[in-house]
């Protein structure tokens, strides 16, 4: 049975399609495809249906990642569907735990930048209202956050 990712932000169209894209072209490579799946999703339901944001996808472009997928609101049945759900900031961690009322999920539950291995940030900031620069920063953050998390991955497997 295939080991599940879940990558969460607010409205799924920036910073978790792209942790999503970049872990599916990281397991790709280490031809794991079939043993770990990712998906994503958002906390809102702001941008339902819509593809991954331009500016967002234009950054992950440059380092050869291509952005699939269309955005859907996180829902209580994600807390069973995955073995592993990954929040982009604190105010993502604190209301995806809110939906979980009996307390079951919580160990699911980790911050990204937690399994960053070279940078310091505790968030993933939201590049959403910024310039280009910030979309080029998350899309590094999150190479190098993904990279730690399949590392751990691996060892579950």
């Amino acid at each position: 049975m295939a080991y599940k990712l879940l990558f969460v932000c607010l409205g799924n169209i920036c910073r978790s399609p792209s942790a999503e894209n970049i872990m599916r072209h990281l397991i790709e490579e280490e031809d794991l495809a079939d043993q770990i799946i990712c998906d994503s999703a958002g906390t809102s339901s702001y941008h339902v249906g819509s593809a991954p944001d331009r500016r967002m996808q234009a950054a992950a472009r440059k380092k050869g990642i291509k952005l699939l997928g269309q955005s859907r609101q996180f829902s209580r049945a994600d807390f069973q569907d995955f073995d592993l759900i990954l929040a982009m900031d604190n105010d993502n961690y604190r209301n995806i735990l809110s939906l979980d009322r009996k307390g079951e999920y919580g160990d699911k539950v980790k911050m990204m930048c937690d399994y960053a291995e070279n940078f310091r940030d505790t968030e993933v900031p939201d590049p959403y209202y910024g310039g280009d620069s910030g979309f080029d920063y998350v899309i590094d953050l999150l190479l190098d956050a993904c990279d730690g998390l399949l590392t751990e991955v691996k060892k579950e497997l």
